[in-house]
């Protein structure tokens, strides 16, 4: 199932960022999104992953019920910190009912952290856990904002194993990320379509 990005046009705190976005995203390949820091891209994620309405554009996909094939994973770790590194996955693969989690504890090598609290985790090790849940949701297309903050060499090259062989069955990847991962993809400069900004007498008005 394909998903295309028609026309996107997206604002932060109201004042439009970029204008026009669009792409195709295809199983089996990764996009990669590129731009100077504060160009739009975490902006352009989270609307595409629904956290955020659009100003105008379509998400299109192939097939009905296509919006609930996104994980998103973004800047947060999104883990609950009094809880060990199983009782953390077993809770999301509860929400998207997976059930299994051991998959996800081989990927990134969370054997010896298992029944370890998750407040206790290192930077590294809580950024290893947070992306294993992108495992347990069963979700084919996933969205990532800077998924290797944090990371050492080795993981960063053990996250790339895992996001590949999440293509290899047919999933798909849009990741933000100035690091190359090496994955079956293409990439793309969203500063291409930054936003106008409107006109100073234009921007006054708004507050008379």
């Amino acid at each position: 199932m394909t998903v295309t990005i028609a026309g996107l046009s997206i604002a932060r705190g109201g004042v439009p960022v970029l204008d026009g976005v669009s792409f195709t995203l295809t199983p089996g390949r990764a996009l990669i999104l590129r731009g100077p820091n504060g160009c739009g891209k975490t902006t352009l994620l989270r609307t595409i992953a629904g956290l955020q309405p659009a100003r105008a554009g379509e998400i299109i996909f192939e097939a009905a019920g296509g919006e609930d094939e996104f994980a998103y994973a973004g800047h947060a770790d999104g883990i609950k910190l009094t809880l060990t590194v199983a009782e953390n996955l077993q809770f999301w693969a509860s929400i998207f009912a997976t059930g299994d989690i051991d998959r996800a504890v081989d990927a990134f090598d969370l054997h010896s952290l298992r029944d370890r609290q998750s407040g206790a985790l290192s930077a590294g090790q809580k950024r290893r856990l947070g992306l294993a849940r992108l495992m347990v949701t069963g979700r084919r297309y996933w969205i990532l904002d800077e998924p290797t903050v944090s990371l050492d060499r080795a993981s960063v090259q053990q996250f790339a194993g895992v996001v590949q062989g999440h293509l290899a069955e047919g999933g798909a990847a849009l990741i933000a990320t100035h690091i190359d991962l090496g994955l079956d993809g293409d990439t793309l400069d969203v500063s291409r379509f930054r936003a106008k900004l409107p006109e100073l007498d234009d921007f006054d008005g708004a507050f008379l």
